[in-house]
This record gives C-alpha cells, sequence and structure tokens, in this order.
C-alpha cells in the first residue's frame, strides 16, 4: 500500500458512505472503511476520530461560516434577520454538487437513532454559536436564543427542501438562499396566523 495518495479523506467519506448504504452504519467497522478506500485505519483516524464523524465532519466548517456571517452582518439587523442572512451565505456550502453525498448522508442518519442524536447535537451546537455571536452583537437573552433557534428551524426546513429538490430538465434547482427565505415566510405565516 502506498504512503501517500491523493484526498484521502474524500476517498474515506466515499467509502464509508458506500458500506454505511451497503451493510448499515453499526455492521460497518473503520478497518472495513479504511480498506475499502485503499488505506489504513491509522490514516482513517488522521482524519476522524471515529465513524460518525464521517457524517459529521463538514459541522464545523458550516457552524464558523454562519458565525463570521452574523458577525459580519449589517448592525441595524433585526437579530432574526441576521441569522437569516448568514444562513442564505451558507449557499456556498449546500452546492448542488453536493446535493447527492448529503441524500446519501441523510439516509444513512434517519435510519440510525445515535445518528439522529448526534444530527441534534450539531443542530444545538450550531445554534449555541448562534446565540453567542448575536450575544457579541449586543443582543440580550433571550431574543440572543430565539433567534439563533428560530434560525435553525429556517435552516432545517430549508436543509429537508434542498435536500428533495429535484428540478425538472428545464428547470434548475433552486439556491439554498432562495429555500431559506421560503422557510422565513413559512416561519412569518405561522407565527402571523390567529
Amino acid at each position: 500500500m502506498a504512503r501517500w495518495t491523493p484526498n484521502p479523506r474524500g476517498r474515506l467519506e466515499q467509502a464509508a458512505l458506500e458500506l454505511y448504504r451497503e451493510r448499515g452504519f453499526e455492521q460497518t467497522p473503520v478497518a472495513d472503511i479504511a480498506a475499502r478506500a485503499g488505506l489504513t485505519e491509522r490514516t482513517f483516524f488522521r482524519h476522524f476520530l471515529d465513524k460518525r464523524e464521517v457524517l459529521f465532519g463538514g459541522s464545523r466548517a458550516l457552524q464558523d461560516l454562519l458565525v463570521q456571517g452574523v458577525a459580519s452582518a449589517p448592525v441595524d439587523l433585526a437579530p432574526l434577520e441576521a441569522v437569516v442572512r448568514a444562513l442564505e451565505a451558507s449557499g456556498a456550502f449546500f452546492s448542488a454538487e453536493r446535493r447527492a453525498h448529503s441524500r446519501q448522508r441523510q439516509r444513512i442518519i434517519e435510519a440510525n437513532v445515535e445518528l439522529q442524536e448526534r444530527e441534534l447535537i450539531k443542530l444545538a451546537s450550531l445554534s449555541a454559536a448562534l446565540t453567542g455571536v448575536l450575544r457579541e452583537r449586543a443582543i440580550p437573552d433571550p431574543a440572543a436564543g430565539l433567534a439563533a433557534d428560530a434560525g435553525m428551524a429556517v435552516f432545517k426546513a430549508a436543509f429537508a427542501r434542498w435536500l428533495e429538490d429535484s428540478p425538472a430538465q428545464d428547470t434548475p434547482a433552486r439556491e439554498f438562499s432562495v429555500l431559506v427565505r421560503e422557510a422565513l415566510e413559512a416561519l412569518k405565516g405561522v407565527m402571523d396566523r390567529p
């Protein structure tokens, strides 16, 4: 086995997704993921803490992107609007090229309670990070937490629509930012109803 191969992290992610889909998450040991990728277990653990992290490795990058988006939003924006602007800006993270991978990932998560719990922890961490940056913008509690949690509700709705979106041949897929706005309007509609 060669000492160096291009894109080991990507190869490990792809191998893990294939094996999780074929066998299930619980039935897939790290050794098999590494072997499928043509790498060693040691290489696997250089890139991931455990086999769950293959599915959640992008969480930190997304959190950093959202926090930076809120931090750089105009100071006169309402707290929820600052969060929504950050969500819209995260559209680059949710490119059309990532959709198939994200669909596979979501199916694997939905089939495993442990992974569902991990997904909820990820969303709670995102909300906590957004709450923190809103507090830094002098938004008091409970408004900072409510805006962050509402933003996560918008995110979840937009993400679900983005996964489902399968455009016709003559119609392009909607951008993630458009889906974020649609989800925000749906949330406002819920709040405005008697």
